[in-house]
């Protein structure tokens, strides 16, 4: 039987424990987890694409029981490149009503460009379901307390990244 390979996509900036959540449970039903890292030049994203790739990296090496995780770039359509990693999963997060809306229409119209990948839903922990990358970005930007929300290493890297004057 060939490995079932997931891919779990996302802007990651930064990398929250909430994404980490998600990873550590999707590595239970792939053999195979490619993290793909939208390029995501819309949303004027805080890191690099290759500090955050580094960063999930270091942290999703951590939680891999077994599972291969690879952390790749991707700039295309999310299909095609489900389809190029040889994808037959793509792994979601939910954290409420909200999400869910988003999700089930992006479902909808990834089933219309090739039905044989499937997409899975994790409904997020519920002591991460406040998280969103963008709201941890706002709260260090105004000088709050991130520790809860990101791992140490990233909440450095974060904290590092604002002194140097970015954001």
């Amino acid at each position: 039987m060939p490995p079932r390979v997931g891919l779990y996509p996302g802007a990651f900036d930064p990398v929250t424990l909430g994404h980490l959540d998600i990873i550590k449970r999707a590595v239970k039903i792939v053999d195979r987890l490619v993290i793909g890292v939208a390029i995501a030049s819309s949303k004027a994203p805080l890191f690099t694409l290759e500090e955050r790739c580094a960063m999930l990296t270091a942290e999703a090496e951590q939680l891999a029981q077994g599972t291969e995780i690879v952390v790749r770039p991707f700039q295309s359509l999310l299909m095609h490149f489900a389809e190029e990693v040889g994808a037959q999963v793509i792994v979601r997060g939910l954290r409420a009503v909200a999400d869910f809306e988003y999700e089930f229409q992006m479902t909808a119209m990834n089933q219309q460009l090739n039905r044989e990948v499937e997409t899975v839903f994790f409904m997020a922990d519920p002591a991460h379901q406040a998280i969103a990358s963008r709201l941890v970005k706002e709260i260090a930007i105004l000088g709050g307390n991130i520790d809860s929300f990101v791992p140490p290493a990233v909440a450095v890297r974060l904290k590092d990244k604002l002194a140097q004057g970015a954001g």
